[in-house]
């Protein structure tokens, strides 16, 4: 019988920063794609044509225990000006292995939400980061990258915008 393996340890870099020990909590992207919905004459019903990826699919939430200075700094940075690297470790407790899984993005801080501030209660702080760039690893294999600047995405090893840009003349 299999089991699915569970996060059991993780860290994260904020432009190589690390944050082991701050980091409470990692939101990671929701790769929404862009739709339209078409029916077309004849077709018994309507299909959901991609044209891309929603706004905000690459973005990102980093939660941290406490305030942090080197954080609040990249807040004038350039828009994929800021890289945060998810580096987690995953248990397959059926076998004993772990397995890595690493995610980089590149953007920058839209918004810094620091809750409410009361003596003696945990002061997280929750950073929210709009992204133009992503790449899932797993287990050392590349399985996803989204960059928005560049024109690329690649699924499997599987360039999805070569004949696009080839079209285009690029």
């Amino acid at each position: 019988m299999a089991l699915p393996s569970k996060l059991f340890a993780f860290n994260a870099f904020v432009n190589g920063n690390s944050y082991l020990g701050k980091a409470e909590e990692i939101t990671t992207p929701k790769l929404s794609r862009k739709t339209e919905d078409y029916q077309g004459a004849g077709m018994p019903m309507g299909v959901s044509v991609h044209l891309g990826f929603e706004t905000g699919a690459a973005d990102m939430e980093i939660t941290l225990g406490g305030i942090d200075p080197q954080l609040i700094k990249t807040y004038g940075s350039t828009i994929d000006g800021v890289q945060l690297r998810f580096a987690g470790s995953y248990l397959d407790d059926s076998t004993g292995n772990a397995i890595p899984c690493e995610i980089q993005t590149r953007g920058r801080v839209q918004e810094m939400d620091w809750g409410s501030a009361k003596s003696g209660d945990n002061t997280s702080h929750k950073y929210s980061l709009k992204n133009t760039y992503v790449k899932i690893t797993i287990n050392s294999e590349e399985v996803f990258e989204l960059d928005a600047l560049n024109m690329v995405w690649i699924v499997g090893g599987k360039d999805m915008m070569e004949q696009h840009r080839a079209n285009m003349g690029l």
